[in-house]
């Protein structure tokens, strides 16, 4: 008999949480970077300048917005991928073909980014706060202010504006990390170099982040300018254009942060989520 552990529906969601705390910091910078209209600051610099003006914790800003995000985005797309690929992997009595995996790693994403679209949008405009003249700043208390006050002052439809990037990003960011992931965990572990161990997991997520980084970063720089915009766009197809006019590259603004953001994101997400289905997850005899 062997005794293998199974993922419960919400260690996504923890395990992300637990990845946001980390990376928050370089998120934020990531955000700033996307917002100026012309490059004016790299990413060290932006960090250099949210300090100097605002002190350390300033890099924390929007946190529970963060936290809440990963608790609805996160955990909706776990919850779906990892359970369906369980059930279709126990009748199947084997693992899923590559192209399953990535059909499914999208719904899930897509998914999980509308269900996720309010509490990113509130993040992403806590994060951009402080570039803002003192007259025009939101200064929502915490994410949940931030939810309140987009709900009664502007209504329901805003709070999900840019749903449709956020989905579209979600099914990208979805196919690059999980359904990489679980390829390339089941690549190296078919080799017989390696064990399922935490250098495996290691190894797997950083390839899942780049991939993610890869995919998703045209999607993430639209999708921040519609959260963050004042009316200045009137759908996806003007932010388009308007981005395309600052030249190609700009929808690459922000990559290298993006990715210093992602992968070490990806790796924490999926080392976490490894511990606690090895320390909490379901048991299975066979």
């Amino acid at each position: 008999m062997t005794e293998k552990r199974m993922s419960r529906w919400y260690f996504g969601g923890l395990a992300s949480c637990g990845a946001a705390c980390c990376t928050h910091p370089l998120d934020l910078i990531k955000v700033h970077l996307q917002t100026q209209q012309e490059v004016q600051k790299r990413m060290v610099g932006m960090a250099i300048h949210v300090m100097k003006n605002d002190g350390v914790l300033a890099l924390y800003n929007g946190l529970s917005a963060s936290l809440c995000r990963q608790m609805s985005y996160s955990l909706t797309r776990f919850a779906i991928y990892e359970t369906v690929r369980d059930m279709m992997g126990s009748t199947n009595k084997g693992p899923m073909p590559f192209y399953q995996k990535v059909l499914l790693g999208a719904f899930g994403g897509f998914t999980g980014g509308f269900v996720g679209t309010p509490a990113d949008m509130v993040n992403v405009r806590m994060q951009n706060d402080m570039k803002l003249p003192p007259e025009l700043r939101r200064n929502y208390k915490h994410a949940f202010d931030g939810l309140f006050r987009v709900f009664r002052e502007e209504g329901l439809r805003k709070l999900f504006s840019g749903a449709s990037m956020a989905s579209s990003r979600g099914a990208m960011v979805t196919v690059g990390q999980l359904a990489c992931y679980d390829q390339a965990k089941q690549l190296v572990l078919g080799t017989g170099m390696m064990g399922d161990n935490i250098l495996t997991h290691f190894l797997s997520s950083f390839i899942a982040g780049g991939c993610a980084t890869f995919l998703c970063q045209p999607l993430d720089v639209m999708k921040t300018r519609l959260m963050n915009s004042k009316g200045e766009y009137t759908g996806v197809t003007h932010c388009l254009r308007e981005t395309a006019r600052l030249g190609p590259m700009a929808f690459y603004k922000g990559l290298v942060p993006a990715g210093i953001r992602l992968v070490p994101q990806t790796v924490l997400t999926f080392i976490f989520l490894e511990q606690l289905k090895k320390h909490f997850g379901i048991r299975i005899i066979s």
